[in-house]
């Protein structure tokens, strides 16, 4: 990620960048570090769904909902052809059209809350923090997002559909059922994907004997044996109740 420099001389230069939490770091040639809240209306030259874009910082403010502090969310503009600014993100549940920087293997990655990555981070998964016991929330980042994108596979399909309800909970506590009684249990979820799945989300885009022919791991684990005892002891450390608002196709 690159940020764009005065052409002045005397400028300092950029010695480093980073990202702590959501907010980014900017550490110039002359010792000072700036954060997020200073940058707004730098240029940005990030990767966006998986890609290389330019973006612009247009507003910066903490997650009202953030109880660590750390998330911090960035109104984002991409320019467009006609080299005008617009928003990068679309709307997510609350309406909010912002995003933040993670720490990705190539670098910064710019991601919008609106997605199953920014959602999950702020449902307080954060993947740089660590959990009561002191490890990690890396794993239940992960889970998160294979849950979200109803991929039950863990391979990058997505099963779900833009607007579905999901109750989430855990093994560390960090969110808690709601237990709405129109939800039932879905599934429990791993990092690489389901464990077992009691019915499917949508049952429009795809069937239990569907998932079990596609994916090996699901065979004999879905329909009833998939209770949320039988995930615990097959390693999901995430689970989701939901609504199952189309039958599955035979």
């Amino acid at each position: 990620m690159a940020v764009a420099q005065s052409s002045e001389r005397s400028a300092p230069k950029i010695s480093s960048l980073g990202v702590e939490g959501t907010e980014i770091l900017v550490t110039l040639s002359d010792g000072r570090t700036l954060r997020s809240m200073q940058l707004v209306g730098a240029v940005l030259k990030v990767r966006f769904d998986g890609a290389a874009a330019e973006v612009r910082i247009a507003a910066v403010e903490p997650d009202p909902d953030d109880k660590s502090n750390t998330v911090w969310l960035h109104t984002l503009e991409r320019r467009g052809s006609d080299g005008s600014w617009a928003n990068l993100c679309s709307p997510g549940p609350d309406g909010r059209r912002q995003g933040f920087p993670l720490q990705g293997a190539q670098g910064l990655e710019v991601t919008c809350s609106s997605g199953a990555v920014g959602k999950c981070v702020r449902f307080g998964y954060r993947p740089w923090a660590a959990g009561q016991d002191g490890r990690r929330l890396t794993p239940l980042h992960a889970a998160c997002v294979r849950m979200v994108r109803g991929d039950y596979g863990g391979n990058g399909e997505a099963w779900t559909r833009n607007g579905m309800r999901i109750d989430v909970y855990d093994t560390e506590g960090i969110q808690t059922p709601e237990n709405d009684p129109a939800d039932r249990f879905e599934a429990g979820w791993s990092p690489d994907g389901a464990v077992c799945v009691r019915h499917v989300r949508v049952g429009e885009n795809v069937s239990l004997t569907e998932l079990e022919a596609r994916y090996s791991h699901l065979r004999g684990r879905t329909g009833e044996i998939c209770t949320e005892d039988f995930a615990r002891a097959h390693g999901a450390i995430l689970f989701n109740r939901s609504l199952n608002v189309a039958a599955a196709r035979p």
